[in-house]
């Protein structure tokens, strides 16, 4: 039971952190403010992914820095009739919804937009680009994890914010103990995503 209740503060307290960001409105401002944040829950609570041998001396997460154009709206196109389930964790199943469209310096970008097909479920949105493996993580990065709180939000026209500044690591990128749910074959972007998390 401890261990369960620990969990749920540490999922309490990643969502919270979401939503003072998305209060703030975006900017470099608020995305400092949320990785101060970010730091210090991984920092000091006993469910943080960052071993516990490590927990002491961490000094917090490396980002790219800041890039406002890679904050982008897409528009959310429904599924293709044959999409079903995709690759997932063990303990996860998900299925594609629809389609996050957007574009940057002219170039369209197009990631599957997944829902946790268990209690409560929630959008999931992973993503593999060419900066894994070298600068991030091989096995990709999340923008979205409704189930734990890690959304922006949408605007007031109803897009789907992607703001690639605030792409983080699955926890199995911090110690191999956990399970992590993978960004499939087609959640590929083909061009260098320069923001966002760095790896561990």
């Amino acid at each position: 039971m401890d261990d369960a209740l620990s969990l749920s503060d540490f999922r309490r307290r990643v969502a919270a952190n979401y939503v003072r960001a998305r209060e703030r409105g975006g900017g470099d401002e608020a995305w400092m403010a949320w990785r101060m944040e970010r730091d210090e829950v991984f920092r000091s609570h006993p469910q943080s992914p960052v071993p516990e041998g490590r927990r002491a001396g961490f000094g917090g997460m490396g980002f790219f820095p800041y890039d406002p154009t890679w904050r982008l709206e897409a528009v959310v196109e429904p599924a293709a009739a044959d999409a079903g389930k995709t690759p997932s964790a063990p303990d996860a199943r998900f299925r594609q919804v629809g389609m996050a469209v957007a574009e940057r310096d002219g170039m369209p970008i197009r990631l599957p937009l997944l829902w946790l097909d268990s209690y409560g479920g929630g959008l999931f949105l992973p993503f593999r680009d060419a900066t894994n493996g070298r600068e991030t993580y091989g096995g990709g990065r999340y923008l979205l994890d409704q189930a734990k709180g890690a959304d922006l939000g949408v605007t007031t026209t109803g897009r789907l914010i992607l703001d690639f500044n605030y792409a983080y690591h699955p926890s199995c990128a911090h110690d191999p103990r956990w399970t992590c749910p993978l960004a499939s074959p087609g959640s590929v972007i083909d061009m260098l995503v320069r923001a966002g998390e760095l790896a561990p």
